[in-house]
């Protein structure tokens, strides 16, 4: 059956039940977290991991070494100290194409699987053999009785085998692949609520500043309104302390993350990096406003490595007159005595995809 070999190729957004951890491949570091159900409706850290990767390992999301990748994911594994070996991966979103088509309710399962694949042959730039597809029923189509919302999700083969040739390679198993957008998105709504301040109602502009861009999404009542990425993130700090005071590129990084810069770091190199990713969300959201009906935004949310820099939460909401917050998405979550809260806290903001991975494990089987 054609579903049997959908779901064998690429298992997108497609429910699971054995217990896993959530691996988030990112340009610079592997990160693993695994939850526990705690009861009532509350999970718990178990456990997590940052590894860095070696310089060029990952490229333009890429995997370019899948040894060297594969020999962290098992370092990081072995940290985490589990016996879980089943994993949660994602796909950098510009991997995957993703489209939302209305098709015909009243008609058997086989019959949709096969309209998948012909309106999937409209979208996709390349023959249908060259990729692994999936697709999932959202739910009743808002303007139609008889019709129901599908989305439908296609990555090049290559691009999903790379990843789980790593995950191989560290004597791990793949059974879920998902895509990072997404995976953040399922640890956003962790984050919805009183603590927080911010209600799914709002509008929402959550700012992942990764290593190497800044991706900017808006969510209005759980739906995703705007997306928009540049090409600024942490590595440009990295080379701007290089510069600054003369030293290598990986002891910047180190540096960076560790502190004991001099005095003048602050004020010389760390305010106008701030300063520069204040601007471009402030921008991004200029272009927000003129591309859409919306004409304000309730919430900042910063993610990624850098969402912790100091001030840098102060410079957002200064800039923008926005209410700007840091991503933490255990916040409500119980910790494992093997967890350290404070480091957690500041690590949080690193692990929205991995979190939001690691919440494939509570999926409805």
């Amino acid at each position: 059956m054609l579903k049997e070999k959908l779901a064998s190729q690429f298992d997108f957004l497609r429910a699971t039940t054995p217990p896993l951890i959530g691996v988030d491949i990112s340009s610079s570091y592997i990160k693993m977290v695994e939850l526990a159900d705690a009861g009532k409706g509350l999970y718990r850290v178990e456990r997590y991991v940052i590894e860095p990767l070696p310089k060029d390992t990952i490229t333009d999301g890429n995997v370019a070494n899948i040894e060297a990748a594969g020999e962290v994911m098992r370092r990081a594994h072995k940290q985490m100290a589990t016996r879980i070996k089943n994993i949660a991966l994602a796909l950098p979103s510009a991997a995957v194409i993703t489209k939302k088509v209305n098709l015909n309710g009243n008609q058997r399962d086989e019959d949709m699987e096969y309209q998948v694949q012909s309106e999937a042959n409209q979208y996709i730039p390349f023959s249908l053999d060259e990729v692994n597809l999936d697709f999932q029923v959202l739910g009743p189509a808002p303007n139609s009785d008889e019709e129901v919302e599908v989305l439908i999700a296609a990555s090049r083969k290559e691009k999903i085998e790379d990843r789980v040739a790593v995950a191989e390679a560290a004597g791990l198993k793949t059974t879920v692949m998902d895509v990072e957008s997404y995976a953040a998105l399922t640890a956003f709504e962790m984050i919805l609520g009183s603590a927080s301040g911010i209600d799914a109602k709002d509008v929402t502009a959550i700012v992942d500043i990764g290593a190497q861009s800044t991706r900017i999404i808006v969510m209005h009542e759980e739906q995703q309104v705007y997306s928009r990425e540049q090409q600024l993130g942490g590595y440009q700090l990295t080379q701007d302390i290089s510069r600054q005071f003369g030293m290598p590129a990986e002891e910047a990084e180190v540096a960076k993350k560790s502190g004991g810069l001099p005095d003048n770091y602050g004020p010389d190199v760390l305010q106008p990096f701030n300063e520069k990713i204040a601007l471009e969300i402030s921008r991004a959201l200029q272009f927000f406003f003129t591309s859409t009906q919306f004409n304000k935004v309730d919430h900042i949310l910063l993610s990624g490595g850098c969402a912790v820099l100091d001030g840098l939460e102060e410079m957002v909401a200064q800039r923008t007159q926005v209410h700007t917050v840091v991503a933490n998405p255990f916040a409500n979550m119980a910790l494992s005595a093997k967890v350290k809260p404070r480091q957690l806290t500041i690590d949080a903001p690193a692990l929205m995809v991995a979190c939001g991975l690691a919440m494939r494990r509570f999926d409805p089987a």
